[in-house]
């Protein structure tokens, strides 16, 4: 089997990578960049843009699966840059599997493209999109989705899945976000509510990809559907932050600041960042004071089922490893 892994080098990706290699399976992947640690893992690296339908075909071409991976994520930036990124570039992606009768298609989506600012608790794969969204990741990624699901074929089998949270070593998004403001002492609690969150260690979400892929085949019952993926384990979402924190050795966050308060802080600065034409993400935004307020976590028996995932490091065990990861080498 010859795999394509879009976003190869990125976080999910190269542990997509790194499993699919363990088992034997030839890799390519497609990245703006090259990666030292792709080499080592003796995959074969193409470079480029999404947008760019020439080089996409050249990467796909010659593989039996693709798992579509890339996307440009973050919480503020220009809507032309998240479109040609992850519309755009899941568009040719899907393009060229149909140009060069690629039979398999696995998506990573997002739980957020179904989150509208409430409380999600227990959602499934029943959750409808919302009918508009606080920031362009989850709308273009909401958009993506759907080409991928509605391109299932006959001919081309297509499978989305919603990791939520990813997290583990070597993350280069939330953990380090996480340690960087703690440590700074710029984080605050938003309420008071215990509010549950799922999240996923980073070799869970990988499995689950691959587990999709066994499964995925024109005509099979898996095609043209979306499914949550997580530990199954949800906790009190601060109690997280300070447990990835205290892995890393810096003291736990305790003040806090009004969900109403951070929603209007979040409101100003967006208005200011746009007006101003301010570089760098604003400290806060309604998207960020809302995901930080509220409960989501998901119903994962269809991946159970249907996919047959099994999260097999825990909560507990993965912070383990994310601590040791933190500890300077001895000699």
């Amino acid at each position: 089997m010859k795999a394509l892994v879009t976003g190869g080098g990125g976080f999910l990706g190269t542990a997509i990578v790194r499993q699919l290699r363990q088992r034997g399976d030839e890799v390519r992947t497609f990245t703006r960049g090259k990666y030292q640690q792709l080499s080592f893992l003796g995959v074969e690296q193409y470079h480029g843009d999404l947008a760019n339908p020439e080089a996409v075909y050249e990467a796909i071409r010659g593989c039996d699966i693709v798992y579509h991976v890339a996307a440009k994520a973050g919480i503020w930036g220009d809507y032309r840059d998240f479109f040609r990124a992850n519309v755009q570039g899941t568009h040719n992606v899907l393009e060229a599997c149909r140009s060069l009768k690629i039979k398999r298609l696995v998506y990573t989506s997002s739980p957020s493209v179904v989150f509208d600012g409430s409380d999600i608790e227990g959602g499934n794969e029943k959750l409808r999109y919302p009918a508009s969204y606080e920031a362009h990741y989850p709308h273009t990624k909401a958009v993506a989705e759907q080409l991928v699901l509605d391109a299932n074929s006959s001919h081309l089998a297509t499978v989305a899945l919603r990791p939520h949270l990813i997290w583990g070593p070597g993350d280069n998004h939330l953990v380090p976000r996480i340690v960087a403001k703690g440590k700074a002492g710029k984080l605050r609690r938003i309420g008071k509510r215990p509010c549950l969150v799922d999240t996923v260690y980073v070799d869970n979400a990988a499995e689950a990809h691959l587990n999709a892929a066994d499964r995925l085949e024109p005509g099979c019952p898996i095609g043209g559907k979306a499914y949550f993926i997580s530990n199954g384990e949800p906790v009190p979402l601060w109690d997280m932050v300070n447990r990835i924190l205290d892995a890393a050795g810096v003291a736990p966050v305790t003040g806090s600041i009004s969900p109403y308060l951070a929603h209007t802080i979040g409101t100003i600065c967006e208005i200011a960042w746009k007006t101003l034409r301010l570089s760098g993400e604003p400290p806060m935004t309604r998207f960020v004071a809302s995901e930080l307020s509220t409960a989501h976590w998901f119903d994962i028996s269809a991946a159970r089922e249907e996919l047959g995932y099994q999260p097999r490091i825990s909560i507990e065990e993965g912070l383990k490893i994310l601590k040791a990861s933190f500890r300077p080498e001895g000699p």
